[in-house]
């Protein structure tokens, strides 16, 4: 055969086959494609050569099988792959999310959560007892041995046993300044490591654009809510000790409200102060309203602001003021946000002394009634809860149906709450006195309602809880009333009852409100 034959042979045997068989990528149509073209081509092939060639034809037909076998899956993997896969580049214009800043959040937390336990919140409070114990039981038995002195062996023997219950005391107060201080430092702590993770969470909140955490606060609030109403319609707790037709207002029931809420017309400089209404108005003055505005260091004032109508002190406008003094703060100048109106006379509590003082808004004159020599002022015995204290709170003052309280809290009962009757004479007398076993820095406002104290705690940033009462005309406490106050602001720096609507008026964060009481 020669060389021309061979190579037309070649080319109709082998590259025609391959060119045809890359229709199809496919080995098994590929396959049977091959055998056909091969037919085609060895039939051509024994029409146009010899029969000899036609041998040679076969021959290189088994060579191409082997070679499409072979080479097939490597020629028809490429393509394939570009058929059937897909890649995309995706930029993401944000920056990356702080998982670390997360963490770090979550430790702390988790850490809080084991330093702050109940054991260690109540701890303060066992020792206080125990120490109240102590020097009830050092009184009696100094009494007792009064009793049996008889000469010499009670210089000798009765001395050493006062000395050894001095020396216990001591052991229990060092321990008390010792928790206190310990606690006050983890106190501090605690509070800067809130600050820090609120702070990190509020930048990590900005990674949330479908906002679902706001969503989701939203939705707490909407089910904290759902479930104080289901609390109150199933509430089954017993009403207070006021006997039906006492006062003629029976038990209170619920507080209802705030019927109105409003910005004062000094705005949020001035988030200290007081407002209400005359309790024992003189005749024309039944409309009247007042406010004071602590305007120095939060703590002091020295004049009274008048409005003829709601209306007025809502929009701040036609008002009238009454001087204590012309300076701020001086002697008998308003010292703290707690103060009363009662027969056109201011009662408040007179500047660093523990003296109540009254002024005579029509005679613009002062005149004063001191509390016991142990009674606390300047914050020694004020409002306050775990979060703070209300500065300058030590003398609470209250209105009812019967006149005006002082409330205060003295060493002799252990911090805890006093009441005192103020008759409203010029000068003022103290009446009748009743002692509880409140301890005053447990609470953060009390009111008088029929003779009936009334104190409120500090649950959340939007509730304020009445959970106790002392009734002055049975001597009858409680501690288990869980009347909510639904607030706008944070805290509430004042709160009074009037007698003459039922209404709570209270001074929050600048916002001055009122709450409606029902009876029933």
């Amino acid at each position: 055969m020669s060389n021309m034959s061979q190579s037309h042979i070649f080319i109709l045997m082998v590259v025609i086959p391959l060119i045809f068989s890359q229709v199809k990528c496919n080995f098994s149509v590929s396959f049977y494609y091959f055998y056909f073209t091969l037919f085609l081509t060895s039939c051509l092939m024994s029409v146009f050569i010899k029969y000899t060639i036609y041998i040679y034809c076969h021959f290189y037909g088994v060579i191409l099988l082997v070679c499409w076998i072979y080479l097939c899956p490597v020629i028809s993997s490429p393509q394939s792959a570009r058929t059937k896969d897909c890649v995309c580049e995706l930029e993401n214009s944000d920056p990356a999310f702080p998982e670390n800043k997360l963490n770090n959040v979550e430790f702390t937390a988790i850490q809080c959560t084991r330093n702050v336990t109940s054991e260690k919140m109540t701890e303060v409070d066992r020792l206080v007892l125990g120490l109240q114990h102590r020097i009830r039981q050092l009184l009696e038995n100094v009494s007792m041995l009064e009793k049996e002195d008889n000469g010499n062996l009670y210089a000798a023997v009765s001395l050493r046993i006062i000395e050894l219950e001095f020396a216990e005391i001591e052991d229990l107060l060092d321990k008390l300044n010792r928790t206190t201080d310990s606690y006050q430092q983890q106190s501090l702590q605690t509070a800067a490591e809130f600050q820090d993770m609120t702070k990190t969470m509020a930048e990590l909140e900005k990674f949330d654009h479908l906002q679902v955490m706001a969503k989701e606060r939203e939705n707490e609030i909407i089910k904290k809510d759902l479930e104080q109403c289901k609390e109150e319609l199933n509430s089954t707790s017993p009403a207070p000790t006021l006997s039906p037709g006492y006062c003629g207002l029976g038990h209170m029931v619920n507080v209802s409200g705030p019927k109105t809420y409003s910005l004062t017309e000094y705005g949020t400089s001035y988030p200290y102060g007081a407002c209400g209404r005359d309790a024992n108005p003189a005749l024309g003055d039944e409309n009247k309203y007042w406010l004071v505005v602590l305007t120095s260091s939060n703590a002091y004032s020295n004049f009274i602001r008048q409005y003829n109508s709601l209306s007025t002190i809502i929009l701040g406008i036609d008002s009238k003021d009454a001087y204590i003094s012309s300076s701020n703060p001086t002697t008998n100048t308003i010292q703290g946000p707690n103060m009363v109106m009662y027969g056109n006379v201011l009662y408040y509590n007179c500047y660093y002394t523990y003296s109540v003082c009254q002024f005579n808004l029509t005679t613009e004159s002062v005149s004063t009634v001191a509390l016991p020599s142990d009674t606390g002022y300047n914050s020694k015995f004020p409002f306050a809860h775990l979060g703070t204290t209300y500065s300058y709170t030590d003398l609470d003052f209250a209105t009812d149906e019967s006149g005006v309280y002082v409330i205060y809290a003295t060493t002799s009962n252990f911090g805890n709450v006093v009441i005192s009757k103020i008759e409203t004479s010029n000068p003022p007398v103290l009446g009748q006195t009743w002692f509880t076993s409140l301890h005053k820095m447990t609470a953060t406002n009390t009111f008088m309602v029929c003779g009936v104290l009334y104190a409120t705690r500090y649950l959340d940033e939007e509730t304020e809880q009445i959970f106790y009462s002392y009734d002055t005309k049975t001597n009858k406490e409680r501690y288990d009333f869980k009347f909510n106050i639904k607030k706008r602001q944070t805290n509430i720096q004042f709160l009074n009852y009037d007698p003459r609507d039922h209404l709570l008026y209270v001074y929050s964060d600048a916002y001055i409100l009122t709450y409606e009481l029902v009876f029933q």
